[in-house]
């Protein structure tokens, strides 16, 4: 990494986003590692467990749009305040109140949806402060707070165990409230700001094949690795009988290798283009993909599978956001809400699926394989597109960041 990094844009604000993305995404899957708890205490079938998990990614999913549309209207910064509030008052409700039933468990995770669109805040808030070339960087940084994910498999079964999992709600409350405070200081907005959008300009972007392909692309690698993180604890626990605890463990461990390869993404992306690292991460995850739906017949060797699995959707994930900002520099607040809507949507599709095949077929192969399908098709689809997009914006005469 270049020194000159460190030099450009403002480091209080790229740390702030991260702890704010990372504190964010710590609580959006927090129903996945507690659902073994809470799907006995509410006696829930395979399928209403998968739809328990997958509603917070969807609705982390749509409210994306909703984000991404304030970042524009009243800069970043007061729209992830405004998301951290709405997130610590749910969190209050439900642990004061306690979940009774499978609709006030989806209802906190409609809720929990707003921490997942903290997404559309943070990238935005560390984005516009960096150069064109040190975009993947900036953003893989900023994109690391994916590293959430992790604390939430890593101690939320265990506290359940000791405290209740209603509990866990509250005790999730304090370094929300912590990091809240250091938002509050720290985090600037760019002077540099583009101007508000309309909402004829969002849907103007629409028209343009290339954010549907960027859509596409992120619904395949960050939905594989959001679906996989909501989903794990339970596919552990089902598979292998480990105890909440022993599969929030395991979870963890594939959910960090994903997490903390995303900045080497975009760093890889940044240094051979973000085309030729995508191409090589989505081989690699559809092979990866059906030899984890064979089912591995111990723990070791299904975590000599899953994490890979997870490494290089997390890889994907910061290659694509090499690419976004250069396609779409000027509409970059709009076009993180859109790819980040449809990385979501991959993720609900993704853990609602595996546990609706679950319930129907009494296994998780077909889910599996769909999945390893659709990065077949990213393949191909990248392929068609890589040519067009090297010789027009992705030229060397367009930027000097490479495609």
């Amino acid at each position: 990494m270049q020194k000159s990094f460190w030099q450009a844009g403002h480091k209080p604000t790229l740390f702030s986003a991260f702890l704010y993305f990372d504190l964010s995404f710590m609580v959006w899957v927090l129903l996945g590692p507690l659902a073994v708890q809470i799907a006995t205490d509410l006696v829930l079938s395979p399928a209403q467990k998968g739809l328990m998990v997958a509603t917070p990614v969807l609705a982390g999913a749509l409210l994306r749009i909703v984000m991404g549309v304030l970042v524009d209207q009243i800069k970043p910064k007061m729209a992830g305040l405004i998301g951290q509030l709405i997130v610590i008052s749910a969190l209050a409700t439900a642990w004061l109140h306690g979940i009774q039933n499978f609709q006030q468990a989806l209802l906190l995770g409609m809720f929990l949806g707003v921490a997942g669109a903290s997404f559309a805040v943070a990238l935005p808030l560390a984005s516009r402060w960096y150069p064109p070339e040190h975009q993947g960087t900036a953003l893989g940084i900023a994109g690391a707070g994916n590293s959430g994910t992790v604390f939430a498999a890593l101690f939320a079964p265990g506290l359940a165990v000791a405290f209740g999992w209603n509990n866990v709600f509250g005790l999730a409350l304090i370094p929300l409230l912590m990091v809240l405070v250091v938002y509050m200081i720290y985090a600037k907005d760019s002077p540099d700001a583009p101007p508000a959008k309309s909402l004829s300009q969002y849907l103007a972007i629409l028209k343009d094949k290339d954010a549907w392909w960027f859509m596409f692309f992120y619904s395949v690698t960050f939905g594989g690795f959001v679906g996989l993180a909501s989903s794990l604890t339970i596919y552990f626990n089902d598979l292998y009988h480990l105890g909440p605890v022993v599969a929030g463990y395991a979870t963890a461990a594939c959910v960090f290798a994903g997490s903390l390869v995303r900045p080497i993404g975009g760093y890889i992306a940044d240094r051979i283009g973000g085309i030729r690292t995508l191409l090589l991460m989505y081989g690699l995850a559809s092979v990866l993909l059906v030899i984890m739906s064979l089912g591995q017949p111990s723990l070791t060797s299904a975590l000599l599978v899953t994490v890979p699995v997870m490494a290089v959707l997390g890889m994907g994930n910061g290659a694509v956001f090499q690419l976004v900002p250069q396609r779409f520099r000027k509409e970059i607040g709009v076009m993180t809400g859109l790819v980040g809507m449809a990385g979501g949507i991959g993720g609900f599709y993704l853990a609602a699926s595996l546990g609706w095949f679950k319930q129907m077929t009494g296994s998780y192969q077909i889910g599996l394989l769909i999945f390893s399908g659709l990065a077949v098709l990213a393949i191909l689809g990248l392929t068609g597109v890589k040519n067009r997009w090297r010789t027009t914006w992705g030229s060397a005469a367009a930027t000097s960041a490479k495609v």
